[in-house]
Parts: structure tokens; sequence; C-alpha cells
């Protein structure tokens, strides 16, 4: 199966899980296509001085793979500074948040798969 670019929804969030500004979010595949073992496989974007604000994962688990840009990652509670080709997971019970507080554009892949 092939899903061509124009095929993925894009939406934008305003102050997505309490961050700041907009985040723009493209959906790969959803719960269907995954076969039930996750919800989420996306491409997310933050402009500079956008965020996601911090929640915790109850149920399932979330993997980033930042592939352009810098970023503040909030690891349960310690704050990282992340870049390009650096991965961040989030299991289950924990914690996190990411925060662009550069110049340039962040590009994540997202992943949220349940527990």
């Amino acid at each position: 199966m092939i899903k061509k670019a124009a095929e993925c929804k894009k939406e934008y969030r305003e102050n997505m899980r309490g961050g700041d500004g907009t985040v723009e979010l493209t959906s790969f595949a959803g719960p269907e296509e995954l076969y039930n073992k996750g919800r989420l496989f996306a491409n997310i974007t933050l402009k500079p001085g956008c965020s996601i604000g911090y929640h915790v994962h109850e149920k399932d688990s979330e993997l980033f793979y930042l592939m352009k840009g810098e970023a503040l990652y909030n690891d349960n509670g310690t704050e990282y500074a992340v870049s390009a080709g650096d991965v961040m997971l989030c299991p289950a019970g924990t914690g996190h948040a990411i925060a662009n507080k550069g110049e340039e554009t962040v590009e994540l892949c997202a992943v949220i798969v349940y527990a």
C-alpha cells in the first residue's frame, strides 16, 4: 500500500497539551492502519517559539525521531537539549514535553503505540 502526501491529513493545534503557539501535525496512519496496536504515526512541525506541553502517557508510549532542528525535551521532569538524529522515548506511565527555543523549524516523526 502506498499513501501519497496529498492523502495525509494535516491539522493545526493551538497550544497543544498546554504548549505555546501552533503545532502542525500531518498524520500518516491511525489506529486501523496500525492494526490497533497504536494510535498515531505522524510528522510534527514546531516553528520557533512553539511547543507541546508536558503530559503523561498512561496507556501508551510515544517515540519521537528528531529529523530537523534543535529542541528542548522534557523527559519526565528533566530537560535535555536534543538535535537532528536523536530519538526520544516516553514509556507508559511517564511524561514529556518538547519546545523549539531556537530560530530554525523543528520536525519530528512521532509514533504512539499502546502499552
